[in-house]
């Protein structure tokens, strides 16, 4: 059993978010031992949640582990009563936020807290985290053994039962599995999805344009499908937290967002379950703000999304974390000998503020710690143990 990095409070009745296979069951189950478990996965729960919400919570004593609520919405109205009138807590899981959250702030407002399970952070599988991303130099000795399992972790990356395996066959098989299953088949079925071939090809063209600006027309030309469906399936997969976006942000006094959005994968190795091969640049863009994105969601980052920024003359950024009274703005380079070249659009970003700090960060496959001009030149091991 690995020990997350998610910590959670057990004094309160929950809704954990998190993609399939993100092992939000195991973590529940390892730390509510006590509690009755309920899935709806099986094929009884699932009938009877539909036709008696209530009586699937009869004889029920002390708490409660719900799996997969997104299947049966309605159900939240009997988890309502079970909070209020029997004082039991539910902790639930839901690998869809589908009619999810609106249902469940609506309903279970102010009982439960909503929390997201993302897969594993590079390198949680080893233990506690030695220290915070950006903030804790890592050691000699923690650099070098980054280095070396980071092929492998570009390759199979953080879902847990995948880290379980040592042989390389039965990890790619495993993968593969997950995308005929999980990736597909459940998606198709958690969003009322009908068009196989077309979830495919926008899951596929979503991969191939990681790092670029996407709309929803140039996904809908490119896999064949009608506006709405396309929008569709790639709300389908924010929900599902296989995927999320990047706005473009620009600052100034039209400050405003972008039309356009960046999509990433929520974990580095569901192209390569696709079978799509990406280039060094994306698979290491892909990694970073993956990563970042994992660390968001356990609370590292004091905000709700992350963007991407674009001058008036068309020079990006690739990652801007606005936490209010300071802002990072970060440049991910597939480079090991950092120049001032790769930190030109950092060194020239500014924000016309005296109330905010800004940071300036270039994350590349250094692995020292230095400086150019005002830039901090962090190597991508640094994510290594790190949260």
């Amino acid at each position: 059993m690995i020990d997350r990095w998610l910590k959670l409070n057990k004094s309160k009745s929950l809704l954990l978010l998190g993609a399939r296979r993100a092992g939000k069951t195991t973590l529940l189950r390892n730390i509510f031992k006590e509690a009755h478990y309920i899935t709806l996965d099986d094929f009884d729960f699932f009938q009877m949640a539909e036709t008696d919400p209530k009586g699937v919570f009869e004889n029920t004593k002390g708490d409660i582990i719900v799996d997969e609520i997104q299947r049966v919405p309605k159900l939240l109205i009997a988890v309502k009563n079970r909070i209020d009138n029997y004082h039991q807590k539910v902790f639930m899981t839901g690998s869809s936020s589908l009619g999810l959250l609106s249902k469940g702030t609506e309903t279970l407002a102010g009982r439960i807290k909503i929390c997201e399970c993302p897969t594993l952070c590079y390198g949680e599988e080893m233990g506690p985290p030695l220290g915070s991303f950006l903030k804790d130099q890592p050691s000699k000795t923690v650099i070098n053994e980054a280095r070396r399992k980071l092929d492998s972790w570009l390759e199979y990356g953080g879902f847990p039962e995948v880290m379980t395996y040592d042989n390389e066959a039965d990890k790619k098989a495993l993968l593969k599995d997950y995308k005929n299953t999980f990736f597909t088949k459940d998606l198709l079925l958690i969003s009322n999805i009908v068009d196989a071939r077309g979830l495919n090809g926008c899951m596929n063209y979503l991969a191939t344009s990681i790092c670029s600006r996407i709309d929803v027309s140039s996904v809908a030309k490119e896999s064949g499908l009608s506006h709405p469906t396309t929008k569709k399936y790639l709300n389908a997969l924010e929900a599902s937290r296989l995927a999320f976006t990047i706005t473009g942000h620009q600052f100034g006094p039209a400050k405003r967002l972008l039309k356009s959005s960046k999509y990433y994968y929520s974990d580095i190795s569901i192209p390569q379950s696709l079978g799509v091969r990406l280039s060094e640049g994306q698979m290491l863009e892909l990694f970073v703000i993956s990563e970042l994105e994992k660390r968001r969601k356990l609370g590292k980052f004091d905000c709700d999304f992350f963007h991407y920024y674009e001058t008036e003359k068309g020079k990006e950024i690739d990652l801007i974390i606005d936490e209010g009274s300071i802002i990072t703005a970060i440049e991910i380079k597939n480079t090991s000998n950092p120049r001032k070249s790769d930190v030109h659009n950092l060194i020239d970003f500014s924000i016309k503020s005296r109330k905010v700090k800004l940071r300036k960060v270039l994350l590349c496959k250094s692995e020292k710690i230095t400086t150019i001009e005002d830039v901090e030149v962090w190597p991508i091991y640094a994510l290594y143990r790190h949260l």
